[in-house]
């Protein structure tokens, strides 16, 4: 009988154990999990910082001419390859100027007739002149004929201009090599249908060798004329260039976003291609001078009643990462954001999201966008 008690007892006891077991699970599970938010930063630093940065850009030559003839029709002769040199006033391509010529005939023919009108009327205003003198024709008939020759003269020189202006036509149909270079491009090929105007190939005229690119608003007002900077080129890894400013446009590219500017290469040597890749270094150390400030994103700067302030991101506190509010003194708003005068140090954190959303003292994870 005590044997049947010890058992019952310690079954009561098992029993016990893994209830209190199972409560404390589901405490455990039951207790709240505390959700951090993340926060994206941003850590402060100068402006002007980066005293020497590169771009990227693409080399031509000072001289870039579009080749096109001024009238229509089929391409008959064509004298123009790929890296081919030509000398000024070269022909590199002929039209069958069949409508050109057909006109100039019409013309010539008009003219003709318009000479022999002229001639006509010249022989009978002497005629009538003759007359006149000896009194057997009157005054009238003599003005009547020299207005006769008068309108023959002027129509036989209107012929003859519409005969220049047609064998101007033909001339057209003829395209000569307008400076001496290389050509770059060709368009078009033999026997092809072609328009005023249409681009046919590409001339590189120019001696100099420049490098075309696009410059950020953030550093455009650094850069001044014949600014010296370092080219290198990708297709070039063994050699280095010198080059200066020659053109800075005061007008953004709409399609880049960014101020068209060209570099001049002072150093150029053959192996400098149209069309190379090329990196731009620029030294803005001189633009700079003491002009170095601290400024942040516009969108880490919020406003109460007090001020203005920040979110200042503390990892130090014992709690975990908190932020905390704290009030800035700024000044002038630049294209990279708030200068600010007193309230942050080089190399601190702020907050540069969800500024109406955090409070201060709150618990954050950091998120580096």
């Amino acid at each position: 009988m005590p044997k049947i008690i010890m058992q019952r007892s310690l079954n009561f006891l098992l029993a016990l154990s893994l209830l209190i077991t199972l409560q404390n699970c589901a405490s455990e599970e039951e207790a709240p999990v505390e959700i951090l938010r993340p926060v994206v930063y941003h850590e402060v630093g100068l402006s002007g910082g980066e005293v020497i940065r590169s771009f990227s850009g693409t080399a031509q030559t000072d001289k870039i001419i579009n080749l096109s003839f001024r009238s229509s029709g089929i391409i008959t002769e064509l004298n123009m390859n790929l890296g081919n040199q030509v000398r000024k006033g070269e022909l590199l391509g002929q039209l069958d100027n069949v409508q050109a010529r057909l006109a100039h005939e019409q013309a010539v023919s008009a003219l003709n007739s318009a000479a022999s009108q002229m001639n006509t009327a010249e022989l009978n205003l002497e005629r009538i002149r003759l007359l006149y003198e000896k009194g057997s024709a009157s005054l009238s008939d003599f003005e009547n004929a020299k207005n006769s020759f008068r309108t023959a003269e002027a129509s036989y020189e209107s012929a003859q201009r519409s005969v220049d202006i047609q064998q101007e036509q033909i001339n057209y149909g003829f395209l000569y090599a307008p400076e001496t270079g290389a050509i770059a491009a060709v368009n078009v090929e033999l026997e092809e249908n072609i328009s005023p105007g249409q681009v046919v190939g590409v001339l590189n005229a120019g001696l100099d060798m420049n490098i075309a690119m696009g410059i950020p608003e953030s550093v455009i007002n650094r850069l001044k004329p014949e600014m010296e900077v370092g080219i290198m080129f990708s297709a070039l890894p063994n050699q280095s260039f010198l080059g200066s400013v020659i053109e800075i446009s005061p007008a953004l590219d709409a399609n880049t976003s960014t101020y068209p500017i060209e570099v001049k290469v002072i150093n150029p040597t053959d192996d400098i291609k149209s069309g190379m890749a090329a990196s731009v270094t620029f030294n803005f150390s001189e633009s700079i001078g003491n002009n170095e400030a601290i400024v942040i994103p516009a969108n880490a700067v919020g406003e109460d009643q007090s001020g203005r302030f920040v979110f200042l991101i503390n990892e130090q506190g014992s709690s975990g990462i908190t932020v905390n509010k704290n009030y800035v003194e700024i000044g002038e708003l630049t294209s990279d954001g708030f200068e600010i005068i007193a309230g942050l140090a080089v190399g601190q954190k702020i907050a540069t999201a969800g500024l109406q959303t955090l409070l201060d003292g709150q618990k954050v994870t950091l998120y580096n966008n």
